[in-house]
């Protein structure tokens, strides 16, 4: 079932490293049992063309605190977006502020937040992968322009290349 939700793709925002940690305080108040907040996604990649979201993983130290983290991101106005990745990660969006929060909570250790930061600190320390990954993105968009499902599902191999890679220490 293709969802029409359309991809928006916007050149670097150099103020979202300032979103992010304003957001990170107001995270870390409600929820200060959180291990670590980090900012994921293609906004915490200096430079890189990016949907206008600001991507969150918040790292609880148990699944038994993902209940009271839900209800806490409930209470202040995220709305729930389900189990993702069959992973143990909960995602949540608020799309009242700007810009826009997607925060996933996630129990330590979790593979897909390990995923994440390794895809990230590889691009940041890799300048000609980050470059493909932007030409990926503006082919992907136009291509998938109104179905954000299938412009996220072709972006997997070339993710799952990259977190490979990293996790193998190559480069």
């Amino acid at each position: 079932m293709a969802t029409h939700n359309p991809v928006e793709l916007v050149p670097y925002d150099p103020q979202w490293p300032q979103a992010f940690q304003r957001i990170r305080e107001r995270l870390l108040a409600l929820l200060p049992q959180a291990l670590s907040i980090d900012h994921i996604g293609s906004t915490s990649i200096p430079g890189m063309m990016a949907k206008p979201l600001i991507d969150i993983d918040i790292v609880l130290p148990g699944l038994e605190h993902i209940e009271d983290a839900t209800h806490k991101l409930l209470a202040e106005g995220y709305e729930p977006r389900g189990n993702r990745y069959d992973d143990d990660v909960w995602a949540f969006l608020s799309k009242g502020s700007v810009p826009a929060e997607r925060v996933y909570l996630c129990p330590e250790g979790n593979g897909t937040h390990r995923n994440r930061l390794a895809f990230l600190d590889y691009l940041i320390a890799h300048p000609q992968a980050a470059a493909d990954y932007a030409a990926l993105k503006r082919r992907l968009a136009a291509e998938f322009r109104m179905d954000g499902d299938s412009y996220t599902a072709h972006k997997r191999e070339f993710v799952d290349a990259i977190v490979a890679r990293a996790l193998a220490g190559d480069g």
